[in-house]
């Protein structure tokens, strides 16, 4: 797992955190400055690693809310698309930024990169993954959002990113307890 420990200025962060509000009018900066965020980017949600992301996010709620650690979920679908998503998994009450230009994953601050969904296909750790259970337990969908778009995890801690995971393939497993830390 490739966790790093962030180094941006706190002055690009905080305004780059001001500049984004959720789906329920939130300011990012501003939640994270009232607790740490564990910022979840996801990719399309017909991708069955993202279903397991919120699945596991979800799983991990009590957890996180004995940290104090608020989970905030950034996905490409609109706000109506990704409420069933979210509610499926028994979180419909998160905190969700709706990004569906990707405006918020190609900032200079989160930088998530794009790759060609086919090409992931074909990675063995991908296979491994659905092998594994995302697929069986998650199913796999049409891509109605950016295909190419990958994830990311950003722990936040006021206008701090004190770690990060940018996924290397959808297949990562990241510890989110551990990015939580």
């Amino acid at each position: 797992m490739a966790v790093c420990v962030g180094s941006d200025s706190p002055d690009d962060v905080a305004g780059t955190l001001a500049s984004i509000d959720t789906e329920s009018g939130a300011n990012l900066l501003a939640l994270a400055e009232a607790s740490p965020v564990l910022l979840i980017f996801l990719r399309h949600f017909g991708c069955s690693s993202c279903r397991q992301a919120i699945s596991d996010v979800a799983d991990l709620q009590g957890e996180l809310d004995r940290r104090g650690v608020r989970p905030v979920f950034v996905h490409l679908g609109t706000p109506e698309r990704a409420k069933p998503f979210f509610d499926y998994y028994g979180i419909g009450d998160v905190e969700r930024v709706s990004d569906p230009n990707a405006t918020v994953y190609r900032h200079p601050v989160f930088q998530l990169s794009r790759i060609n969904p086919w090409r992931t296909l074909f990675q063995p750790a991908v296979w491994m993954g659905w092998l594994k259970g995302a697929l069986f337990k998650h199913g796999i969908g049409a891509i109605k959002e950016d295909g190419y778009q990958m994830q990311g995890i950003f722990f936040l801690k006021g206008a701090k990113i004190v770690r990060r995971f940018r996924y290397k393939t959808i297949a990562d497993e990241p510890d989110y307890l551990k990015l939580a830390a």
